[in-house]
């Protein structure tokens, strides 16, 4: 049950946070394998004096569109996640005209215990939804 929270500036229509969502969901199916209806995303659209970053970070000029993306999510291995990374990266590109320097990633990573929904089954052998398949999990080991 990943959770992915988006900070943006304030302004950005409905149809625009609807194609990010889409594209970071298909890049979490695809790379993480998690279930289609597995999508819980929260957007926080910020008054533009509330979110303060440098016009140029780490030496890339960065736009006023600029997303912060935390991913919350149980443990996988660095692989998974760079490769999740590009995935984002290009799905929010393709998808939602996002350019790679507007998009600013973290990981929040927890133990499988501290995910719970009604109606989730989680499979006590690996810790991910029982749908889910031990080679899905991104995880290694599993």
């Amino acid at each position: 049950m990943p959770l992915i929270e988006i900070h943006l500036r304030r302004g950005t229509g409905a149809e625009f946070r609807r194609a990010v969502s889409r594209a970071l969901h298909q890049a979490m199916v695809d790379v993480l394998a998690i279930p289609e209806d597995d999508q819980f995303h929260v957007f926080h659209e910020v008054a533009p004096g509330n979110l303060v970053i440098q016009p140029v970070a780490f030496g890339r000029p960065r736009g006023e569109r600029v997303l912060f993306i935390r991913l919350s999510f149980n443990v996988r291995d660095a692989g998974v996640k760079a490769e999740l990374f590009r995935a984002i990266v290009g799905n929010l590109r393709d998808v939602a005209g996002v350019p790679e320097d507007d998009v600013l990633l973290t990981v929040v990573e927890t133990a499988a215990e501290n995910w719970w929904a009604s109606g989730r089954t989680v499979d006590p052998a690996t810790g991910y939804d029982a749908r889910m398949t031990a080679g899905s999990t991104g995880s290694a080991g599993s």
